[in-house]
């Protein structure tokens, strides 16, 4: 490989894989991180994910999310981690193909144990990330709505409200929610072992399984992930729940706590891209309290 013809990050991904990096493709849908194809002078084809002037340990709360929820015997099957390095994260490359019916029912079951693997508490011991925002670790909540509210909820509407992507209207609706949220969090549950960030877009369908990307992984309840599937319309929806309630079927009054769990991505996506989640956050919160 010819040093002077190669540009970031080809050189550093070499480096770190102790193999010669042939071609790199940039893919398309650049987000937090650049994607890539690797071409490897070993025959392999991997991802790759970049991102300069990354801060300290960017990708390792990702690569050690992939890691600990792919641990699960039977569980969701997620994309191997072949690599993590200063800016760089490198997995092995996944070929999308349709959903089925079969492979959706499948999934649920096995998110269900997934989830049923547990954490040893709500959150994590150490701070992380989702998407390109800090994430709290939250371990020292009494109990998951303690932790929903002091480490997911309220942490994301006072960075909204600094950023000035909220409204007054809108934030008073979800201050009222924080208050509430011991009467509208549903009968209590072990914390579950969360994807963390499981919109349709970190689920990928390969060899006739589903297969889990870009996690933000911390321990939480287990309608918060199955909430994140229906925010952004999954295929096969209703077929995955049936899959999972065959496995572990959701406390009573799952349905109307939907909105509940889905409130925290609406904030994320409140902070990081304005728009109208902030109202969509408002409304959310006001139906929860049954307002208009």
């Amino acid at each position: 490989m010819d040093g002077s013809r190669t540009q970031w990050p080809q050189q550093e991904l070499a480096a770190l894989l102790g193999v010669e990096v042939r071609r790199l493709t940039p893919l398309g849908g650049e987000g937090f991180g650049r994607p890539y194809l690797a071409e490897l002078g070993d025959g392999r084809t991997v991802f790759a994910k970049a991102q300069r002037n990354a801060p300290p340990g960017f990708f390792d709360h990702e690569a050690w999310g992939l890691r600990w929820l792919g641990m699960v015997q039977g569980g969701v099957r997620t994309a191997a981690v072949l690599a993590a390095g200063p800016g760089l994260l490198v997995l092995e490359r996944i070929v999308p193909e349709r959903p089925s019916r079969r492979t959706a029912a499948d999934f649920g079951r096995r998110l269900a144990i997934t989830h049923d693997a547990g954490s040893p508490g709500f959150g994590r011991e150490v701070d992380s990330m989702i998407a390109s925002e800090p994430l709290p670790a939250g371990s020292v909540a009494t109990g998951w709505p303690d932790f929903y509210a002091r480490a997911r909820l309220q942490p994301f509407l006072d960075r909204a409200v600094a950023a000035e992507t909220i409204g007054d209207h809108d934030r008073h609706a979800v201050e009222q929610v924080i208050h509430r949220l011991p009467d509208l969090a549903g009968p209590a549950e072990p914390p579950s072992r969360l994807h963390g960030d499981l919109w349709s877009g970190n689920v990928l369908w390969a060899g006739g399984e589903a297969v889990l990307i870009d996690p933000a992984a911390y321990g939480g309840h287990r309608e918060t992930d199955l909430a994140m599937l229906a925010l952004f319309s999954l295929p096969y929806l209703s077929v995955v729940l049936d899959g999972y309630q065959q496995v572990h079927p959701l406390a009573a009054g799952w349905q109307h706590r939907v909105g509940l769990h889905q409130l925290f991505p609406l904030l994320v996506h409140t902070v990081i891209f304005g728009g109208g989640y902030g109202a969509q956050a408002g409304a959310t919160a006001r139906s929860l309290l049954g307002r208009s």
